[in-house]
């Protein structure tokens, strides 16, 4: 990738879960001139978004929904293009995330069950084994990191579980906290959905809803009895777009963010024909991972999840020590020039908080960004 003609003003470092750092190429394809949605020029740039993905997520025949909106709108896109009125629905909830997975598909009309782990746990196999053995559910929703308590799911494990106990079932991976940052494999694992959005693992500012579809659930969505129950998130007005810019055809039905998919091209390009290669990144961001956590328990720090081997790699959530709440922590961060997130789940909210190290900050280590967090937390608390 070239050299673009302008670095970022230098700003604070931002180690959240998300929005994170990206780099100066993806900036500068944001800052495209502005574009026709149907001009030549635009149109294989979007078709090559939806082939990159493809490669990101391991899948030969998924396909891809690219929609102006937040991860947020990947959520109605499934409650309102795979389930109907009525049907069941299984959510496994580890947090946050899957609290509000839950309130979409019942606010689309889903029979829902909540399989809810303590706080920094994930639902047991056993316990996903017997739910799905209780009724024929319609899809299955796993968040796969759940970003309020940095637990990470064992997402090839339930596809496992589902495949053997109950085939017919959608599995549906809330990957916003994990694409790019955690090993997916969409065909090999035989997962239905994948649903995230650009600002985390995939390196690119916020508002685009990223979605993969297998063929098994696009046929589900077709065969369907009642139509879609939304206007924007319906497969029916979106699944002709994708086709058609994938084929080098344009066709319209809401305006692209054009920008947007211009900075997101040039972040897949990143991801996808540059090094690191993909293992490589995941490699990359387990290390990371661990050393973060290695030096924060070396603080005497102790973290959300209760098992380390379920602990994210793109983030990490971590208890205050006794007596210390935000307001003696953060200021202190942000005085270094480091932004981290306070707490999100309501159980333990004013208890602990949150860094993200995912993307660039993981994949150039040239920039220092996790010795400067390290550091800072060292000063803090050491």
């Amino acid at each position: 990738m070239s050299t673009p003609p302008f670095k970022q003003e230098p700003h604070k470092l931002l180690l959240i879960p998300g929005p994170i750092e990206v780099s100066d190429e993806v900036l500068f394809a944001n800052a495209h001139p502005s574009m026709s949605h149907v001009s030549p020029d635009f149109i294989p740039v979007f078709g090559d978004c939806i082939r990159m993905l493809r490669e990101v997520l391991f899948t030969a025949d998924g396909q891809p929904i690219l929609v102006a909106g937040s991860g947020t709108l990947g959520w109605d896109q499934v409650a309102s293009n795979l389930i109907e009125a009525g049907e069941d629905a299984l959510v496994l909830n580890s947090g946050y995330f899957g609290d509000s997975f839950a309130a979409c598909l019942e606010t689309y009309g889903a029979r829902v069950t909540e399989l809810k782990a303590e706080v920094g746990a994930a639902p047991s196999p056993a316990d996903v084994e017997t739910a799905l053995k209780s009724k024929p559910f319609k899809l299955i929703t796993i968040t796969h990191v759940d970003t309020s308590t940095g637990v990470l799911s064992d997402a090839k494990g339930i596809c496992d579980i589902v495949r053997r106990v109950s085939p017919d079932t959608l599995v549906i991976l809330d990957g916003v906290c994990s694409v790019a940052s955690e090993e997916i494999r969409f065909d090999e694992w035989g997962i239905d959905v994948v649903l995230t959005a650009t600002q985390k693992g995939l390196g690119t500012p916020p508002g685009l809803s990223v979605l993969c579809v297998s063929q098994k659930a696009l046929k589900v969505f077709e065969t369907r009895r009642s139509p879609p129950s939304s206007y924007y998130a319906s497969w029916k007005r979106w699944l002709p777009i994708m086709k058609a810019y994938e084929s080098g055809n344009a066709q319209y039905f809401a305006t692209p963010p054009v920008n947007l998919i211009y900075a997101f091209n040039a972040s897949l390009k990143a991801i996808t024909k540059a090094a690191p290669s993909l293992e490589d990144r995941f490699k990359m961001h387990k290390e990371a991972s661990q050393r973060l956590k290695r030096a924060l328990e070396d603080l005497g720090l102790r973290q959300v999840p209760l098992d380390p081997a379920f602990a994210a790699n793109g983030m990490t959530a971590v208890y205050y020590p006794d007596g210390l709440v935000a307001s003696d922590v953060l200021p202190k961060l942000n005085k270094d020039e480091i932004v981290v997130a306070g707490g999100l789940h309501k159980d333990i909210k004013d208890r602990y908080f949150r860094i993200g190290h995912m993307g660039l900050s993981v994949v150039d280590p040239s920039r220092g960004d996790l010795d400067r967090v390290i550091q800072s937390l060292q000063h803090i608390f050491g």
